[in-house]
């Protein structure tokens, strides 16, 4: 038995045409056109706003060991970073993100870092904790803090504090200075 010819493809046209019915053109009365932005307008205030422009360069430093973390930018210099390391910088602000989701935590700590920014404060404390409540997937606030920091301009250097200081569950972050 023949198979009847399948059925011919409607013109589309025609199809859409009947779908929406009559129409008839809009009247045009005046078209705005936006302005390209000026170099002013493209350049975010320096105060108070971090940007991710930067990123990790080939030049900047992350290592692990263990449970602590540390960070630089090439720009930092080993004394610095060894005073840092050692909590010789004073302490001028804190945050403790214990309990917050991480979208909340970041949301907040970059507030917290505008703040800090806008302040003129150079070395903060970030407590993260420890992730002992994280279950199987480990240490979540930890991992992500890290993360955030080494892609915001205004972050130089961060190293996990010392034991008086939250240890492994905090981070001596210091910041850009104010110019």
């Amino acid at each position: 038995m023949a198979r009847p010819p399948p059925p011919k493809p409607a013109e589309p046209d025609l199809s859409f045409r009947e779908a929406v019915g009559p129409v008839r053109p809009l009247k045009v009365t005046h078209t705005h056109v936006l302005p390209t932005p000026s170099r002013t307008h493209r350049r975010a205030p320096k105060a108070g706003v971090l940007t991710e422009t930067r990123g990790i360069r080939p030049t900047d430093h992350f290592t692990q060991v263990g449970t602590d973390r540390h960070f630089h930018r090439a720009t930092v210099s080993a004394r610095t970073l060894s005073q840092l390391r050692r909590g010789q910088w004073r302490i001028e602000a804190d945050i403790d993100l214990h309990g917050l989701t991480s979208l909340a935590a970041e949301a907040t700590l970059r507030r917290h870092l505008s703040a800090c920014l806008h302040q003129g404060h150079r070395c903060i404390r970030v407590i993260h904790g420890k992730g002992h409540g994280s279950g199987a997937l480990g240490p979540v606030l930890k991992d992500t803090v890290a993360y955030w920091l080494c892609h915001w301009d205004a972050v130089e250097a961060f190293t996990s504090a010392r034991p008086r200081d939250g240890g492994s569950g905090a981070l001596y972050v210091l910041l850009t200075k104010a110019s």
